[in-house]
């Protein structure tokens, strides 16, 4: 065998030998990015459907974590802290999310609930199942009534939290404070609500209408709000 020819097969079992994945294209790996700035709330996972879904590429969310851009470093800031704010204003904070409950009937329906800060208790909860900006508004309306007075209210970023309902709900005498992207725990105390709700309340039973769940939440609020330690 000739030198060139030994040389050929050392580089060919070389190739067909290598470990590791086969890099992307660097076209993917640029929309990756591109997708990534122009939706900060998106993480890896999303990104990883939305190119699935809409364009047939179809990589892991481990892949696209890869290449994503980098986020800027933690520097010493002039402002207030999230945790110092929160803890400062929590007598005038309310906050607002919603959940996703399945019927017996394998229904989907959607709880609002509105905490207050200070005290933790809730103040409003409620169920639809075709949740809208319209009934989302009413619901703050009765959660803050007029004779409460909050200064803020705090809600994730939900594509239902869009700017003309954050307009109207500024009409009501509240201030909008919407969480920082990628950033669940910005809204602790809500969060942590909804986890007590699934945990002592809807793991043990299984609502049949949509009238049921919302009686087995106010049943389960006023033990909450009472029967719970202070």
């Amino acid at each position: 065998m000739n030198r060139w020819q030994r040389a050929g097969w050392k580089l060919w079992w070389r190739l067909k030998s290598r470990s590791g994945r086969p890099s992307i294209p660097v076209e993917v790996q640029a929309l990756i990015r591109r997708m990534s700035n122009e939706n900060p709330s998106w993480g890896e996972a999303r990104i990883a459907n939305e190119l699935f879904l809409k364009l047939g590429i179809q990589v892991s969310p481990r892949t696209v974590n890869k290449y994503l851009p980098p986020r800027p470093t933690r520097r010493p800031r002039g402002d207030m802290r999230w945790s110092t704010f929160l803890r400062l204003h929590a007598h005038g904070i309310i906050a607002c999310d919603f959940f996703l409950a399945v019927t017996v009937t394998f229904r989907q329906l959607y709880v609002f609930v509105v905490i207050e800060h200070r005290s933790r208790r809730v103040i409003h909860c409620n169920v639809t199942a075709h949740p809208t900006a319209a009934w989302t508004l009413q619901q703050l309306r009765e959660s803050i009534g007029p004779q409460e007075r909050y200064e803020y209210l705090l809600h994730d970023r939900d594509s239902i939290f869009a700017t003309p309902l954050d307009g109207l709900i500024a009409k009501l005498g509240v201030k909008v404070l919407k969480s920082p992207p990628r950033s669940p725990t910005a809204n602790s105390i809500c969060e942590r609500l909804i986890g007590s709700t699934r945990r002592e309340c809807l793991d043990w039973l299984i609502p049949l209408t949509e009238t049921h769940l919302r009686t087995l939440l106010q049943s389960w609020v006023r033990n909450y709000n009472t029967g719970r330690p202070t």
